[in-house]
Formats: structure tokens, sequence, C-alpha cells
């Protein structure tokens, strides 16, 4: 989907039907996904201020929906967990003081 003026680029939106019977049309955030048809996904009202009709977003790494891999700054936008040995605290005993 395109957005409103003046913005420009190709925003990815899924067409979803939830349980009580409305079908809508839910913004899909982050970089890159792999979202099919049939797929089970957890929607939030969160409306895209460019995508007129679009009034929700999907949120990651729930049900079927993945998270964005090898992501390492603002994680919990994407719902990606901290990898193995990435942490930016250096315990007080082994920091080099100067």
């Amino acid at each position: 989907m395109s957005p409103k003026k003046p913005n420009s680029a190709v925003r990815h939106v899924a067409k979803v039907a939830l349980t009580n019977g409305l079908r809508v049309t839910a913004r899909i955030p982050g970089v890159g996904y792999i979202c099919s048809k049939y797929n089970r996904v957890l929607v939030t009202g969160g409306r895209a201020n460019d995508l007129p009709g679009v009034g929700y977003t999907l949120i990651r790494s729930v049900y079927d929906f993945s998270p964005v891999i090898m992501k390492k700054k603002r994680r919990s936008v994407y719902g990606t967990p901290r990898p193995d040995g990435f942490t930016k605290y250096v315990k007080k005993s082994l920091r080099i003081s100067m």
C-alpha cells in the first residue's frame, strides 16, 4: 500500500479476519516478515497516520507472526529476544579503570 501525500514508500499491510467477524486492514511493523495466508496473528489498535483506512497494527513474535531476526537495537519494538552474550553491561570487577 502506498501512503498519503507527501510521503512515498511501500507500506506492508495485511487484511485480517478477526474472531468477532470483522475484517480489518492492519499494518505489518518492522523490517521484513514471514507471514502468509491463514497464519494466526495478534492485532492491536494503533493506526498508521499516513495510511488511510489502516487502524490496526500486528504484534510480532506472537502466534505465527515471526520476530525480526538479527536485530540488536530496538528489539522490544519488534519482539526479538536478546542474542546470547549480547549486553552493554560489564561487571565492575571486569572493567578497565583509567
